[in-house]
């Protein structure tokens, strides 16, 4: 393979909607890769076609290690655009690859639709579970999908109607720039209708309220057995810890899960390995995490320190469980990276002594959170304190 790979974009006009400079790139290859629709858009020249291999990525390296010289990928659109552009752009480097794209189903679909670039969000499910979509889901939203195949659409409208959204506006635009086909409905009037093989749906959220995606959901949101951090106190979590666009957040004696998944809902960039190590509590993460919109969340079972070795670096830490167990924030703090935040929380007074010398060595904030609730006394109402929490919170690096 040479040094560089070109990706090229080609519209559903095929040949006539490559842009002019990817056209020269296509008729100077010495080999042209693509999906077999692709390959037969283009006009005879004499390159090599070699159509992509299946399962794509474990066949890729042996692909391009077979054709040195020009070589040229085709892609739909924008091949940034949930394409092979980004895979290529991963697996060899972005100084190794060259993008040359037409236009976007994306843009196609916006224009179809009439809809502002900055008044919608683009969802892929392209390859993704389904459940992404759930965090997406709150009144008024506009969405444009890229879906996977044909039985997308009826998954869809069924997620769309048990999250409420049964009245939500959906247009199905397939072969966008092409032959287009359109279908127009609600979320519950598609529930059994089939896809378009290629297409994506607009959609405009009519229904329920959804959920915010700032940190302090409802406690009735995570299934529990009672190893919840509450809302208030998780929102403090989250907050002292921070969450930016991209980073990764070990949740430590996960519990619930609570605090990672509303760490990873801040930014579907954001990710979250969450440790657990009793079963049950690690099967209901799973389900928190894929009814919340998170479901990429990754749940490691087994107790720290020992289950965090091996695990990727993390931005982030938060400690829930086993705070004061040997070696457990050890690992945590040499795990982190410099500028990286760790929160951790204590209800007892064994892991508050830890926390307290922590503290002194290392510096960062010691907070301790009450919080009181109203609740019933018999006919009147009174305050009820819930178990008072010790956070520590603390940018490695920094006193």
């Amino acid at each position: 393979m040479g040094s560089r790979i070109t990706v090229v974009g080609i519209g559903a006009d095929g040949w006539s909607s490559v842009p002019a400079t990817g056209r020269e790139h296509v008729l100077a290859a010495d080999v042209l890769l693509g999906g077999e629709r692709h390959l037969a858009m283009i006009q005879p020249t004499d390159a090599v076609r070699e159509p992509w291999p299946s399962p794509l990525l474990s066949g890729l390296d042996d692909l391009l290690a077979r054709h040195p010289g020009r070589v040229v990928a085709l892609a739909s659109g924008d091949p940034l655009v949930s394409g092979i552009g980004s895979t290529l752009i991963r697996r060899l480097g972005r100084d190794a690859v060259e993008v040359i794209p037409a236009v976007s189903s994306v843009a196609l679909a916006r224009a179809r639709m009439g809809w502002a670039a900055e008044e919608c969000d683009t969802v892929t499910l392209v390859g993704r579970d389904v459940d992404a979509l759930r965090r997406y889901l709150t009144r008024g939203r506009r969405l444009i999908v890229l879906t996977s195949n044909s039985s997308s659409l009826p998954e869809i409208a069924r997620l769309l109607v048990g999250e409420g959204f049964a009245d939500a506006a959906v247009t199905v635009l397939a072969d966008l720039g092409g032959d287009e086909d359109r279908i127009d409905g609600t979320a519950g009037d598609l529930v059994d209708t089939t896809g378009p093989q290629l297409g994506l749906l607009c959609i405009e959220c009519v229904g329920t309220e959804g959920l915010s995606t700032t940190p302090g959901l409802p406690d009735e949101c995570f299934e529990n057995d009672g190893q919840l951090s509450k809302r208030p106190v998780r929102a403090a979590a989250v907050c002292a810890l921070a969450p930016r666009p991209g980073e990764l957040l070990w949740d430590v004696g996960a519990g619930a899960g609570s605090v990672g998944i509303e760490w990873a809902r801040t930014d579907p960039r954001c990710r979250t390995i969450a440790i657990e190590r009793d079963p049950a509590r690690a099967d209901a993460i799973a389900r928190n995490a894929a009814r919340l919109g998170v479901p990429s969340l990754a749940v490691v079972r087994g107790a720290a320190p020992e289950s965090l070795s091996g695990l990727n670096a993390p931005d982030a830490i938060f400690v829930g469980g086993g705070g004061s167990r040997d070696g457990v924030l050890e690992t945590c703090w040499h795990a982190l990276r410099p500028g990286g935040r760790l929160v951790v929380h204590s209800v007892t007074l064994e892991t508050e002594a830890v926390l307290v010398q922590w503290w002194k060595t290392c510096g960062g904030e010691l907070s301790r959170l009450s919080v009181e609730q109203a609740s019933s006394i018999g006919t009147f109402t009174g305050w009820q304190s819930l178990r008072p929490v010790v956070q520590w919170s603390v940018t490695k690096g920094k006193k």
